[in-house]
C-alpha cells in the first residue's frame, strides 16, 4: 500500500546539518526536473514582487528569502519538515521503529519543488505552492504530471493507493484508478452531510497514522481499506469507474 500526502503549507526549517544531498532522494531521475524548478523558484523569490508572485503575505518573508538559498540550507528528514494538521495527526514521532520503517516505505509526499519524496529524504525547508506558475517552468502542476507518471508508475505497480492529497496536488499525479481510493471527510446531521476542510486533514493524517500502527497486513483492496477505517470511523466505499478513482468516505459525529 502507498499513501500519498500532500506537503503542509508550513514547514519546520533544520537549524542545522548538510544541504540536500540530491543523490540520496527517492526517484532520483527527477533530479533535473526538480534543479529546474529550484532555479525558477530562486529566481521568483529573489524579484521585488516575490510575495505576490508566490501568493503569500508579508509574515512570509522570512519564508520566500530562503527560498533563494536552498542549496546551502540544512536539509532534515522530510516528516520533520512537513508540519501542520495533517502531519500533527499522524504524528511520526510518536510511532514505533517498525512503524516509521513502515511510513518511511509507504509514504509518499507529492511535492511542488521535489516532484515526490519519501518520509526519509532529507530536504530544507522552503515555500511554494503547486498552483504556482514558474518563469521557464510554467504551472507546476501541469509540469510534474508527465514526470511524475513515468516516475511512479514502478513504485504504484500493484499496490493499493490511499489519495489523501488536496486537489491542488491531485492535479500533479493522476494514479491508476482501479488500484486508487481517495478520501473525503463530512459531518453529517439529520441526514445532511457537509464536506469539511481543517478537519478532514486531521482525519487523513489519523487514518494515515491507523493504518501504519494498527497490526496485519495493509489493506489491499479498497474493500480491505473500508474495513480498516471502519475499526475507527462510519466509512463507505464508492466505487470508480475506469477513469475515475474508488472514494472513502468518512461520516464525522457532528
Amino acid at each position: 500500500m502507498l499513501i500519498l500526502l500532500p506537503p503542509s503549507e508550513g514547514k519546520t526549517p533544520a537549524t542545522a546539518g548538510n544541504a540536500v544531498d540530491w543523490t540520496t532522494l527517492s526517484f532520483p531521475g527527477l533530479n533535473a526536473y526538480r534543479a529546474k524548478v529550484l532555479e525558477g523558484l530562486g529566481t521568483v523569490s529573489a524579484h521585488e514582487d516575490a510575495l505576490a508572485l508566490l501568493g503569500v503575505g508579508a509574515s512570509l518573508r522570512a519564508d520566500v528569502e530562503r527560498n533563494t538559498r536552498l542549496h546551502a540550507e540544512p536539509a532534515a528528514p522530510a516528516h520533520q519538515v512537513y508540519s501542520g494538521v495533517l502531519y500533527d495527526a499522524l504524528d511520526y514521532n510518536s510511532l514505533t521503529p517498525a512503524q516509521r520503517k513502515k511510513a518511511d516505505a509507504c509514504v509518499l509526499v507529492i511535492s511542488a519543488l521535489w516532484g515526490a519524496i519519501r518520509f526519509g529524504d532529507r530536504v530544507p525547508a522552503y515555500r511554494l505552492s503547486m498552483a504556482t506558475t514558474l518563469p521557464d517552468v510554467g504551472r507546476l502542476a501541469s509540469f510534474w504530471k508527465p514526470q511524475l507518471t513515468s516516475a511512479l508508475a514502478a513504485a504504484a505497480e500493484g499496490e493499493l493507493l490511499m489519495d489523501c492529497r488536496s486537489s491542488t496536488y491531485a492535479a500533479a499525479w493522476t494514479p491508476p484508478p482501479a488500484q486508487t481510493v481517495a478520501v473525503n471527510v463530512f459531518t453529517e446531521v439529520s441526514g445532511v452531510r457537509k464536506v469539511v476542510s481543517h478537519f478532514a486533514k486531521h482525519t487523513r493524517g489519523e487514518l494515515a497514522r491507523h493504518l501504519l500502527a494498527r497490526r496485519g497486513k495493509a489493506p489491499q483492496t479498497p474493500a480491505q481499506l473500508r474495513q480498516a477505517a471502519a475499526e475507527k470511523w462510519t466509512a463507505e466505499l464508492v466505487a470508480g469507474t475506469a477513469r475515475k478513482p474508488h472514494t472513502l468516505n468518512l461520516i464525522l459525529p457532528d
